[in-house]
């Protein structure tokens, strides 16, 4: 099963407009570790200063304005970090040659090598895939699978990768890899256990009886009177 025993990244970003060759660069980007095709809870998430402008139609796609990125910190800044969160894992991402050449232009400024798209899984390519035909946004990909994304009123990297990495787990099988996965584990699990035999100790001594000598009495009178079968002689020679 693809994914399985291996860290990747679901990545997102947002930018000032299409081509990064025309100037444009990236605003926002965020990443969301997962293993074994589980959320580990750690995330990368900045603001990132494009030092330009903020055209109009892409403002109204992320609602993120100059006068908000103003003093964000610029990508120089934030880079060897996101080198670092990254490292070799492979990074997921929706429509992956649009954030890419974004990513890679950026790590070029600095001076950083690119990320090779050896490196990249796309799920706009595995969705149409598996609904050839079908709507593949992020968004229609969320309805599809019933993913909650009435709080996505604008686009935000954070969030979006966030929805991908749930969107990414459906289109690697769901549930029904998850309980594979839980198979495996416990499978190992059992593998790896000592299973030891009980040990079974014999008392050396019987315990003294508690019966009081009027009662022991009356017991072995009425013993005598159901005959040598009964199974208390046994007992009573002891």
């Amino acid at each position: 099963m693809e994914g399985l025993m291996e860290r990747q990244i679901v990545l997102d970003t947002e930018t000032t407009g299409l081509d990064p060759r025309s100037g444009d660069r990236l605003v926002e980007i965020a990443g969301v570790e997962i293993f074994n095709l589980v959320p580990t809870g750690q995330t990368f998430h900045a603001y990132i200063d494009p030092e330009r402008d903020m055209p109009e139609e892409a403002y109204r796609i992320h609602g993120l304005s100059r006068d908000f990125l103003t003093g964000k910190p610029k990508f120089a800044d934030i880079a060897g970090d996101f080198v670092e969160f990254v490292g070799d894992a492979k990074l997921v991402i929706h429509n992956a040659d649009f954030d890419m050449k974004f990513i890679n232009a950026e790590l070029e400024r600095t001076a950083r090598t690119p990320i090779s798209m050896k490196q990249v899984i796309d799920t706009l390519a595995i969705a149409r895939r598996k609904h050839p035909g079908a709507p593949n946004s992020l968004d229609a990909l969320c309805s599809r699978y019933r993913i909650d994304n009435s709080h996505r009123t604008k686009h935000g990297a954070l969030l979006d990768a966030e929805l991908l990495a749930e969107v990414y787990l459906e289109l690697m099988g769901g549930r029904q890899s998850m309980l594979a996965l839980a198979a495996v584990r416990q499978e190992t699990f059992v593998q790896e256990e000592t299973v030891q035999e009980p040990r079974l100790t014999q008392r050396p001594a019987a315990l003294p009886s508690t019966l009081a000598p009027d009662e022991r009495a009356g017991h072995s009178q009425m013993i005598e009177s159901i005959g040598i079968k009964a199974i208390w002689n046994s007992y009573l020679k002891r």
